[in-house]
């Protein structure tokens, strides 16, 4: 299961939404694309939080997956006709699609951006 920014959200937040998120983490094997690191960075902030705390507790709980030319090319492709489909598609959603595509993962997320996809599990 690859766990999308917005599924951490949830987890963090504690919401009903993050109890899935959190039996998930203990009933399969997850990971984390690298893009959704930044995106946790980044709503931490504007959260004040400290996310550095958050970020260990992702990279203790799941494997992280990086960039490569083969995601990027992906990513850049399905950026191009699903930018085409869905209002308001960002590359950062290009990049965590083309990773669950490559590495053969389902997307936890709350993103509705993904709704219409086969391999996803809204929240």
């Amino acid at each position: 299961m690859l766990v999308d920014t917005s599924a951490w959200v949830e987890l963090f937040i504690k919401s009903d939404k993050g109890k899935v998120v959190r039996d998930t983490l203990k009933k399969e094997k997850c990971y984390t694309s690298i893009v959704s690191i930044s995106e946790i960075s980044n709503w931490a902030s504007k959260q004040n939080l400290y996310n550095k705390d958050l970020i260990n507790i992702i990279v203790a709980t799941t494997e992280i997956i990086n960039l490569n030319l083969d995601i990027s090319k992906l990513a850049g492709e399905l950026n191009y006709k699903r930018k085409k489909k869905i209002e308001r598609w960002g590359m950062l959603d290009s990049f965590i699609l083309a990773t669950s595509l490559l590495y053969n993962l389902k997307i936890l997320t709350k993103d509705s951006h993904f709704k219409d996809l086969e391999n996803v599990k809204i929240l």
